[in-house]
């Protein structure tokens, strides 16, 4: 990530701009503007050398008017409070676009997992929750996974959370393993969710799926699943890049005939770094990391880390790309979406398409809270209903206002938080 490179102020101005579509009066606009509340706090954990070393820790929870704050915690060395400030304001957006009753809220430590062993990861875990037991839980914040955190991580963070309340309290925290209160279908939600908007974007296009083909940048999480079932839709997908923790690089991996990602995964690490040598053996190219964004294809699909596609990098997307769907949270710049508007590619904006992740989260928060769990087919067809719901509504609006995607999204988010605001009287 450059330096220069502000993502909250990246998030202020995206909101700045639906703002004016809307006509927000002045107060509303402050309020949402900025956080409600932050927490900053240290976190000490006795490394297993016996030294005891201090991280540094965020929480910040930016609207909790439509319900709970609902955001997920980020282990990563180069964290940074303007990075979950913007996070925690996407997080409002996200679950008001698709209209389920939480507000915004995102968390971080100032560690690098690669580097931990598990037991100090759990001192961090435990510490977090620690420093901020009393303004979260099931009816104000609930935290989640994000990058580089686990359902493990989850569930020592609840196992924390319960020993400092005295009793059981599953819903303070989504994510968790299958059989400790998870959901069935949520490490599939965010992938799957991207896909459910790029099927139903298709449609719109008069493009036929199964004569497609894309380029995915990460092999985390979302990747993985977004590859999976866009592929069993009938599309191809012919690259995927990944991190080198070894290199401090990353790199793209491309198959013209299709990535399995099935057989990539058995050479991948935990945190998503693919062996150069082993996929070379596999057949695949093993290319720069940006390469993946100059690939001669109908669809990409940015889904690693924000600040992706840049003005810069955007000139090289080939003429033949019609859609770009953000499986990662803010990949792309206002700069970057002046191209994309002006050389007319459909995109899916990153809070609309890769909702399906808290959509599912707040599965699990309501199964959780009735201490009743459904099937993953159950899971997965509610979410499908819930991510085709909003990418219409959107669509739609876009098309009626002439707007582009991104802010006809906004617009629709924006206006059911500000409108929870007005009705509560904080404005």
């Amino acid at each position: 990530m450059k330096s220069a490179f502000n993502p909250f102020e990246m998030a202020q101005a995206q909101f700045d701009k639906s703002a004016d579509i809307l006509g927000l009066d002045p107060p509303t606009r402050d309020l949402l503007r900025f956080p409600l509340r932050e927490y900053h706090f240290a976190i000490p954990v006795k490394m297993d050398d016996g030294v005891v070393k201090v991280f540094r820790g965020f929480r910040v929870q930016h609207n909790d008017a439509r319900g709970p704050s609902k955001g997920g915690i980020r282990f990563h060395p180069q964290e940074t409070v303007d990075t979950v400030r913007a996070l925690a304001m996407w997080m409002t957006w996200k679950c008001a676009v698709v209209d389920i009753p939480l507000g915004g809220a995102k968390g971080g430590v100032i560690c690098d997992p690669h580097n931990l062993s598990a037991r100090e990861q759990e001192g961090i875990c435990r510490g977090w929750v620690r420093q901020v037991a009393r303004n979260v839980g099931p009816v104000q914040d609930v935290p989640a996974p994000d990058v580089m955190t686990t359902p493990q991580h989850m569930l020592w963070m609840l196992d924390e959370w319960e020993l400092i309340h005295g009793g059981k309290g599953p819903g303070f925290i989504t994510g968790k393993p299958v059989g400790m209160g998870g959901s069935l279908g949520r490490t599939e939600a965010t992938g799957y969710g991207v896909v459910y908007t790029l099927r139903e974007a298709l449609k719109r296009l008069n493009l036929d799926v199964t004569k497609t083909k894309a380029a995915v940048q990460g092999f985390g999480n979302v990747s993985q699943y977004a590859v999976r079932l866009y592929q069993k839709l009938g599309g191809r997908v012919v690259c995927v890049s990944s991190w080198d923790q070894g290199d401090q690089t990353s790199y793209t991996f491309r198959k013209l005939d299709g990535v399995d990602p099935d057989a990539l995964l058995g050479i991948t690490d935990k945190f998503g770094g693919i062996d150069k040598k082993k996929a070379a053996q596999l057949g695949y190219e093993v290319l720069p990391g940006e390469a993946w964004i100059e690939q001669d294809v109908d669809i990409l699909m940015p889904s690693a880390l924000e600040n992706q596609v840049t003005g810069e990098s955007a000139k090289k997307i080939k003429d033949r790309v019609k859609v770009v769907a953000e499986g990662a949270n803010g990949p792309t710049t206002p700069e970057a979406d002046r191209i994309l508007q002006e050389r007319g590619i459909f995109v899916i904006p990153d809070f609309l398409a890769n909702a399906g992740g808290v959509t599912c989260s707040y599965f699990e928060q309501v199964q959780c809270n009735m201490n009743y769990y459904w099937e993953q087919d159950e899971v997965l067809a509610k979410l499908d209903t819930k991510m085709t719901s909003a990418f219409r509504a959107v669509a739609d609006l876009a098309a009626s206002r002439k707007l582009y995607m991104r802010d006809a999204a906004y617009v629709i988010a924006v206006s059911r938080v500000a409108k929870a605001c007005r009705d509560r009287g904080w404005v």
